[in-house]
């Protein structure tokens, strides 16, 4: 357990008592340079996984950090209590996979401490969710988001290289008993890869009581694994789901925006005369490519390493965990503030694989 990793970093890091300057900080909404109100972190806890992902990871893999550069617990839980107290109130432990995190429960714990915090959520592959699900259920987590890119166990092995579709699949059945406020399926949508099953992979959410979502594959790790033949577009997700269903109609779900903090658009099939199932077909997806949603961004990441990155689609960062060291928490609180000064307002992701960042998605956090 590296709970107490950090227990030395002693008075040099700063007090939450903090200066004049801290209040008026902490009085103040997390405002980026074009007014959009920033509420939302995403935490990457590990960049390591215990899967290896073909759209994820490059063939070859990428370098990780070493272990003394990943956040300690008490080093994660103080970044984000600065968050917190200049108006984050959601949080998403991401990785790398998050779950080969060692006690992980116990760092949720040490945040769900953190004052102003109304959020924890989880993205995990699932793996491990079967024995860590209940733990972490009653540690904090609020909300699971599950990657599930098939239903076909021989294609889920080939694309995940070596993942094992029943135990992920246990792992759900695991966590619907225990009472999260909502599991969302992920499912990455590219052509000869798994189109042809979005309406399967919805029927098997719905019929579960979860909220299938369908995400526009991006060009991360300087577009390496992006294959512009194979790209859906929002439009095309939306127009497979609308096959399987013929004789239902596509309506914008405007409720679901409020189903969580993230980027997603959510949809719903109608049908004449069935108005209880309606509610419970729902789908969302999200489209950084072809239907930008730049314009509401909320959110920010801080990578396993401690740095501040205020857009997926830039490399540029900043190291938190420095100003830490270096300036205390008073430090960070004006560091976080001058980064988000400088939010640009949109990416540059495009339809031939270019605009991505060289980092792979495992090197930032997903």
């Amino acid at each position: 357990m590296d709970v107490g990793a950090g227990m030395n970093m002693g008075m040099g890091m700063g007090s939450h008592a903090g200066t004049g300057a801290d209040k008026d900080a902490e009085r103040s909404e997390l405002v980026d340079g074009q007014q959009r109100r920033i509420d939302y972190l995403r935490v990457s806890v590990t960049d390591r996984c215990n899967y290896r992902c073909t759209y994820c990871l490059p063939e070859a893999g990428v370098p990780h950090a070493a272990r003394a550069e990943v956040l300690t617990f008490e080093e994660t839980v103080r970044l984000v209590s600065c968050f917190a107290r200049l108006g984050v109130r959601r949080l998403r432990l991401t990785g790398g996979e998050p779950t080969v995190r060692r006690d992980l429960p116990v760092l949720v714990r040490m945040l769900r401490a953190i004052p102003g915090l109304e959020d924890i959520a989880l993205s995990t592959n699932g793996h491990l969710l079967g024995e860590l699900a209940e733990p972490l259920f009653r540690a904090g987590v609020t909300r699971l988001n599950v990657s599930l890119d098939t239903l076909d166990p021989v294609r889920f092995a080939s694309i995940t290289r070596g993942g094992d579709l029943a135990r992920v699949r246990d792992g759900l059945e695991r966590a619907r008993g225990l009472g999260f406020a909502s599991i969302k399926i992920n499912t990455v949508a590219v052509r000869d890869f798994n189109h042809g099953e979005l309406g399967e992979l919805c029927a098997f959410a719905w019929a579960r009581g979860l909220v299938p979502r369908f995400i526009e594959q991006m060009p991360m790790a300087d577009g390496a694994l992006f294959v512009p033949g194979r790209f859906m577009s929002a439009a095309e997700i939306r127009a497979e789901i609308q096959a399987a269903h013929p004789q239902g109609t596509l309506v914008a779900d405007e409720a679901g925006r409020r189903r969580g903090a993230g980027p997603a658009r959510y949809w719903r099939v109608e049908e004449q005369g069935d108005s209880e199932r309606v509610r419970e077909r729902v789908f969302g997806i999200i489209s950084p490519i072809t239907e930008h949603f730049c314009e509401v961004c909320n959110r920010v990441r801080l990578s396993a390493t401690g740095a501040l990155h205020t857009c997926l689609a830039y490399d540029d960062a900043v190291d938190l965990r420095g100003v830490l060291w270096s300036g205390g928490e008073s430090a960070v609180l004006a560091t976080i503030g001058e980064a988000l000064t400088g939010k640009r307002p949109k990416h540059g992701f495009g339809l031939l694989g270019i605009g991505g960042p060289r980092k792979a998605m495992i090197q930032i956090g997903g």
